[in-house]
């Protein structure tokens, strides 16, 4: 009895890991817009402070999602696609993000994120466009 009662509880514990989930590229579909996420350079997620966890196929569909959708809700994770490591999600907080016409996402935002602010720089020599923070982000993809 007393195994069952530790496997319950251990079973438990499990369950309510908060963590990032493995995105499952080809596969899964982004939670706003219900295209596959396939890029992995662009691939955001969200993770409430519950542990639910919504993926995105561009960074600009969890923008959206946020903005639309999760404005009352407490996040644990915000994270994004580091557009020089794909695969690799990263804080949304503290990326920097580029918007260039000559680098195309796959909703069209023309918008790429980036572990560090010399990360964008660097592409935005080699591509144009602007660069913002978090929070000019939000602003700039704000709709209405």
């Amino acid at each position: 009895m007393k195994i069952l009662q530790l496997l319950l509880i251990s079973l438990l514990f499990t369950a309510c890991n908060v963590k990032p989930k493995p995105i499952n590229y080809g596969s899964d579909a982004c939670h706003y817009c219900n295209m596959n996420i396939v890029d992995q350079q662009f691939a955001s997620q969200l993770v409430t402070s519950k542990g639910k966890a919504y993926s995105y196929d561009a960074i600009e569909c969890m923008v959206h999602s946020l903005q639309e959708e999760f404005s009352d809700v407490e996040m644990a994770y915000q994270l994004i696609a580091d557009f020089n490591t794909p695969g690799n999600l990263i804080d949304a907080k503290s990326a920097s993000y580029l918007v260039s016409d000559k680098l195309p996402s796959p909703m069209a935002e023309n918008l790429s994120g980036y572990k560090s602010e010399d990360d964008a720089q660097n592409k935005q020599l080699e591509f144009g466009g602007k660069i913002y923070n978090w929070d000019e982000i939000q602003s700039h993809l704000k709709r209405g």
